[in-house]
């Protein structure tokens, strides 16, 4: 594994990119960022919240008296607070997503790429939804060690925050994808076969994942990436 597998996933990243022209697939990728930032919003609006539940507005302070200005300070304060844990937040939230627009973002690449094959039964809503469900609870788990291990660590520990972040993404994105059309069996072989380049993949997608805003996108892409590497490496032959 070397250079050309690396070339051949940015390839597939470059194919996802390339299709944002298309209506579809620009449809569900507006509507995924909608989504996304509206989760982001309900969070720091219930955060904000329970501070405020916890923290007086106008605590009273000795000699000083009260302290008028408490409320705005805690409220700008847990914004930008938000936006640093959305590094940490946007890894399950990719993989809660995940199951919701998986089928049309795949179906949007496969008519654009490889018309040729023949359509495949809708996968199960409850079945996608179910998945992502596992993961999301994995994912916070594993978000929440990370996040400690980088504060205990001064952040020596982000290494292997992406690298496993990587892995479990990698792991979902492309066994829900090659699911579709080959079934769950034939997909964790398939997934055990080329399970290098499915982490390298994962954690490249990790990476941008860390970035406020631009991370918001990268949900959608990342499963027509995934779409593109499934039938790259299963052979199925594009445009």
């Amino acid at each position: 594994m070397g250079g050309g597998v690396i070339g051949a996933i940015f390839s597939d990243f470059g194919k996802a990119l390339a299709q944002w022209h298309d209506r579809r697939f620009r449809h569900v990728v507006l509507l995924g960022l909608a989504l996304a930032i509206l989760l982001l919003v309900v969070m720091t609006v219930g955060f904000v919240w329970l501070l405020g539940w916890l923290i007086p507005d106008t605590p009273s302070l000795p000699i000083v008296g009260e302290v008028t200005w408490v409320g705005d300070l805690v409220t700008l304060a847990t914004v930008f607070l938000m936006i640093f844990l959305s590094v940490f937040l946007m890894m399950p939230v990719a993989s809660a997503f995940t199951g919701l627009f998986l089928e049309d973002v795949a179906a949007a690449v496969e008519l654009k790429h490889y018309a040729h094959l023949p359509p495949v039964p809708r996968f199960p809503v409850y079945e996608s939804i179910k998945d992502s469900i596992n993961y999301f609870g994995v994912l916070i788990a594993v978000n929440l060690l990370a996040l400690a291990l980088v504060v205990l660590t001064a952040g020596l520990a982000f290494p292997v925050f992406y690298l496993a972040n990587g892995y479990l993404l990698g792991r979902e994105y492309f066994q829900m994808v090659a699911m579709r059309r080959i079934g769950e069996k034939p997909a964790s072989a398939l997934r055990k076969q080329y399970r290098g380049q499915i982490w390298i993949a994962g954690t490249l997608m990790a990476l941008p994942l860390s970035v406020p805003l631009v991370n918001l996108l990268i949900p959608v892409f990342g499963v027509a990436t995934f779409t593109h590497l499934f039938h790259r490496v299963s052979g199925s032959s594009g445009d």
